[in-house]
């Protein structure tokens, strides 16, 4: 016969745990001695290993007791289930470890391997690393609310980039980056993006220059806030855009009413 810290060892539990299942009405007080101390036997140290194993599993302490109430069918059933539960938490636990093993290099951060490609390019293209930084920040949310669209939009920007006109909108940005709100550079690139925002938008739709769509103005405003944050210099290209005739950063669109401003040289 076994005492309760005996029962507690063979089962790999505490007492106090022990004591815990004899409260829940898990596991049946035994018989005591003449001394009045409890004295369990081989079978407790099976009911407790079952206990164990299922409260372990994540089974509710209430659901373990109808487990070792019920049949062997139903068990079996219910084993299979929590065989099915853990293999689905297993499953997900893996994809977060894999998460995390791309912490250190930053870009792969929440981000799907298109994204990264496409950030890869921008800094083939000589493109300032805080712009770089403002696109990764801005993909991380857009990636985790809609990742099924991702391919689509990342094959978009990949095929905006391929076109060397605005492929050197993102160079004279980074230029831009350390230059004052009213340096007549910044000016001038308003210009060029604005005549060059409109003949794209004429000839390949205003869908096009869009961005992400079906989100609701408070996310895109976050996206926005997050781009400005990194590169306060597009927050100024934006004012001279929308003088221009084009507003909002990341769901770009033409201005009702409003006409384009005159180029700075004129």
């Amino acid at each position: 016969m076994l005492t309760i810290g005996e029962l507690a060892a063979y089962a790999g539990v505490t007492v106090r745990a022990v004591r815990h299942y004899h409260a829940k009405g898990l596991l049946p007080e035994p018989e005591r001695d003449h001394s009045g101390y409890r004295r369990y036997d081989a079978g407790a140290v099976v009911e407790l290993l079952r206990i164990r194993t299922l409260a372990e599993a994540g089974v509710p302490l209430a659901r373990v007791r109808e487990l070792l109430q019920a049949g062997e069918e139903e068990f079996a059933t219910a084993v299979a289930d929590i065989d099915r539960r853990l293999e689905a938490e297993i499953q997900e636990r893996q994809r977060h470890r894999e998460r995390i093993a791309r912490l250190s290099p930053g870009d792969g951060l929440a981000l799907p391997s298109e994204v990264v490609g496409f950030l890869d390019r921008l800094r083939a293209l000589g493109v300032d690393e805080r712009i770089v930084q403002a696109e990764r920040d801005g993909w991380i949310p857009l990636a985790a609310r809609s990742p099924g669209r991702v391919a689509e939009w990342i094959a978009r920007k990949q095929e905006q980039i391929g076109d060397p006109e605005f492929t050197a909108f993102y160079l004279d940005l980074s230029e831009a980056l350390g230059r004052g709100d009213d340096d007549p550079a910044l000016v001038e690139l308003a210009d060029r993006v604005a005549a060059y925002l409109t003949e794209l938008a004429d000839e390949r739709g205003e869908e096009y220059l869009g961005g992400p769509a079906g989100f609701e103005p408070t996310f895109v405003e976050l996206m926005d806030t997050l781009a400005f944050d990194t590169v306060p210099a597009a927050r100024r290209l934006i004012e001279l855009l929308k003088q221009r005739g084009w507003d909002g950063w990341t769901a770009l669109r033409r201005t009702p009413g409003c006409h384009p401003a005159p180029p700075a040289s004129s």
